[in-house]
């Protein structure tokens, strides 16, 4: 057989094909698929067709492109259109169709009340210059002890009941986030102003009270000569912006790192029985704790506590959470109840 009988031939074949993609018919999405797999496959008829092109006559090839065009688009067209047709047939106009219906309510999750007090507690600092830092819960005797002015034996360290990593006696669960301050100071000179969140363990028996894991938010602010003056109004400040009061008062207290120490305390009022539970008929509400920074605690972290003074103040989210939220049990911040932490899908 000679070139112009193959050609011709090959010719015919796409004819072929051309007229049955016209004359198919399906009356499934199957059958569909099966088409357009025989013809638009990789291994389908118009791939074939393709491969055979370089065995047409160079004077030829115009026309057998054009056809083998011609059978690829008409072929894709039938693809299509049938598509069309089978993915329509049997559906009936349903609640999906009418885009004028109004949406399904999608519901909000719920932000943790004490993820919103640390950011509020965040919020209110950082208007005045304070910044974050965080250090690990596993920590050393030096870091969570030693260096706040509480060596070994001191009496003092029997107010915190730690936990103790058992194969390494001087490695715990941190007690307090002053250790994060300890750090802090320890790479960088003042003025420091930091606050410093994080989680925090002491062995307690678990009440609606009290837990062996709780947060705590401190802060810390080294410069030059500041007082407790400087103190006192910084306490202003964030009691007017979180409580909407100013009114404090400051009892003399004990802490082995700051020098005088004190307790910081917010008029409540005596407007309902609640009231009266929470400040047990007093008024007055505990909320905090602070103090001017030992020099001893600046000497170990390498600060001139003769060029250099601070201050410093802590306090415990969960019991900030408890009052501003009217929440008498600790234990609700762990449990993981959604019907409790729904209540503040919409807190900010």
């Amino acid at each position: 057989m000679d070139g112009m009988c193959i050609f011709a031939s090959m010719i015919d074949s796409i004819k072929v094909h051309i007229a049955d993609v016209a004359v198919f018919e399906a009356t499934s999405a199957d059958e569909v698929e099966q088409f357009r797999i025989a013809y638009l496959g990789k291994k389908g008829h118009i791939t074939k067709l393709f491969a055979d092109f370089r065995n047409v006559p160079n004077e030829q090839k115009k026309e057998y492109g054009q056809l083998l065009n011609q059978l690829k688009t008409e072929a894709q067209a039938k693809v299509n259109e049938l598509q069309a047709a089978l993915g329509g047939k049997g559906k009936t106009k349903g609640a999906l169709d009418d885009i004028s219906r109004p949406g399904q309510p999608i519901p909000l999750g719920a932000r943790h009340p004490i993820s919103i007090v640390r950011d509020k507690v965040i919020d209110v600092f950082s208007r005045i210059g304070y910044g974050l830092s965080s250090g690990p819960e596993v920590e050393d005797d030096w870091h969570n002890f030693t260096a706040l002015n509480l060596p070994e034996h001191h009496p003092a360290r029997d107010m915190q009941d730690t936990f103790f990593v058992q194969t390494k006696p001087d490695v715990m669960l941190r007690t307090h986030t002053s250790s994060v301050q300890v750090r802090h100071m320890e790479s960088n000179q003042p003025p420091i102003r930091i606050l410093s969140p994080g989680r925090v363990f002491r062995n307690e028996a678990i009440s609606a009270r009290s837990h062996c894991v709780f947060h705590q938010i401190e802060g810390l602010y080294i410069d030059k000569n500041v007082s407790f003056a400087d103190l006192k109004q910084t306490l202003l400040y964030f009691t007017k912006a979180i409580f909407g009061t100013a009114e404090i008062r400051l009892r003399p207290s004990y802490f082995p790192f700051t020098e005088p120490s004190a307790e910081v305390d917010i008029y409540w009022g005596l407007e309902t029985e609640a009231d009266y539970r929470i400040t047990k008929g007093t008024g007055w509400l505990e909320i905090m704790g602070c103090g001017m920074v030992d020099p001893n605690v600046l000497t170990n972290c390498d600060i001139d506590s003769e060029e250099f003074s601070g201050f410093a103040f802590g306090m415990g989210l969960e019991r900030m959470a408890m009052l501003l939220y009217q929440i008498e049990d600790i234990r609700k911040f762990y449990e993981n109840d959604v019907r409790f932490l729904k209540q503040f899908t919409s807190a900010s």
